[in-house]
């Protein structure tokens, strides 16, 4: 059976794709290679009722398209771990501290600290994030680290340090690997909850601000749920071929399926792996320069934030294997391993790793978190399925992958979080919907 459109991957990405082309009156057909839906975004029940997110969690104000999705699935947006009361905790090798200013921090930091912040944000307002190319500095501004530029504008070894661990607490790389162009850009996208202050280059509540109150994944389960059998699950596609008059899906197993067009919703890093012909040279080149962060995710369930008694709200910016926490529900914590983190727990052995986790996070909150009820370890960098966790932008990247980035080649259409200016699931819902709609377009 030919169907109008296949779409590739049943993440929030090709759910949204899908979803948005039935309602058009499109036959769509929904390939996810997990037993699954939802890609990075998954979630469990605890017995007393409590989810525990396992992927994406949080959206910011910024965030149009997931917000308006959520409202129309019928979902409630409430205020996330920003609202929390109480300090954040910073651990590096040589301590441990609460609230501002950090305890590597001398005489004159804090200053420096607010000098680099308005120069950097005074530079992203220059930057059109939707085409960064054309910024006149543009090849030159990409071939710089952002740590490079920082020590460029004078910036104290302290104040590195800040934008560093706060880069690394993201787990999207480190700052000394990351583009500056592609930092400016992502600032530009989202510029924060206050424009008339410089603010932070991460505005957490600009990119954090609101959770789905049923669950993050459950907006993906929403849609597919909508999808019904138009969602075929244990489906991995090898190979794809294009073609003016239709296209050619290859699966696993070797069956093959047509369609008028596809809609590839798959990370980069798994795209790389697809037989993909009849696409140009340079759109693929385009693609597969695109590369993601190798990442982790923990979380950690207890009876009770037993971190609030010491008047600390559960967010953390660290330099051990970890590279954050923060709340995501009652007594549940969340956490990152960045890249530069994850050969580390790679290497330990999988009856070590839920121990040497727990011991980092009994650093920042005392001995209470050695007895959680339930862990959770997803990791993203080495599950087939994603290969990494969001976009990473290495100097020289944003100038390589060029402006074809986020772009189609009817009768192929492209879209993902990594097709957006930084990933996160606002990326993929937005991307999703905008492909669905050119596809449409094009009848």
């Amino acid at each position: 059976m030919n169907h109008d459109v296949i779409v590739l991957g049943a993440g929030l990405a090709g759910l949204a794709a899908a979803r948005d082309l039935a309602a058009g009156g499109a036959d769509v057909l929904v390939l996810e290679a997990r037993d699954r839906a939802g890609g990075r975004v998954e979630q469990t029940t605890l017995p007393d009722g409590r989810l525990v997110q396992l992927g994406g969690e949080v959206v910011g104000s910024a965030h149009t398209a997931y917000l308006a999705l959520a409202d129309e699935l019928g979902l409630t947006l409430v205020p996330s771990y920003v609202a929390e009361p109480g300090r954040m905790v910073r651990a590096t090798p040589e301590g441990v501290s609460a609230g501002d200013p950090p305890h590597w921090f001398g005489p004159g930091d804090d200053a420096c600290h607010r000098k680099t912040t308005a120069a950097f944000t005074a530079l992203a307002r220059g930057v059109d994030p939707d085409d960064p190319w054309s910024h006149p500095h543009a090849a030159a501004l990409d071939a710089l680290s952002v740590a490079e530029w920082l020590r460029s504008e004078g910036a104290s070894p302290a104040v590195v340090r800040l934008w560093e661990i706060g880069q690394l607490a993201l787990a999207s790389g480190s700052y000394e690997r990351t583009s500056l162009l592609s930092a400016l850009r992502k600032h530009a996208a989202v510029p924060g909850s206050d424009d008339a202050e410089p603010c932070e280059p991460y505005d957490y509540t600009a990119w954090e601000g609101q959770r789905v109150a049923e669950g993050s994944a459950t907006v993906a389960l929403r849609m597919a749920d909508e999808l019904g059998e138009r969602v075929r699950l244990g489906a991995p596609a090898q190979g794809l071929a294009v073609r003016p008059g239709g296209c050619t899906v290859r699966l696993a197993g070797g069956e093959t399926l047509t369609a008028d067009a596809v809609v590839s919703a798959l990370p980069v890093g798994p795209l790389r792996r697809l037989d993909v012909t009849g696409v140009s040279d340079a759109r693929l080149a385009s693609l597969h320069r695109q590369r993601q962060a190798v990442a982790a995710k923990f979380a950690a369930v207890y009876d009770e934030p037993f971190w609030r008694g010491a008047d600390l709200n559960g967010l953390s910016e660290c330099e051990g294997v970890l590279g954050s926490t923060w709340p995501q529900n009652e007594g549940i914590l969340s956490a990152l391993v960045p890249p530069e983190r994850y050969g580390v727990l790679l290497g330990t052995p999988d009856a070590l790793r839920e121990r040497e986790l727990l011991a980092d996070v009994a650093r920042l909150y005392g001995k209470s978190a050695l007895r959680p009820s339930s862990t959770y370890l997803r990791m993203w960098g080495t599950d087939p399925w994603t290969q990494g966790y969001v976009t990473q932008w290495v100097p020289g990247d944003v100038t390589a992958v060029g402006p074809l980035h986020g772009t189609h080649e009817p009768p192929l259409y492209v879209c993902g979080s990594d097709q957006w200016v930084a990933g996160y699931m606002e990326g993929a819902v937005r991307t999703g919907r905008a492909a669905a709609g050119e596809a449409l377009a094009r009848g």
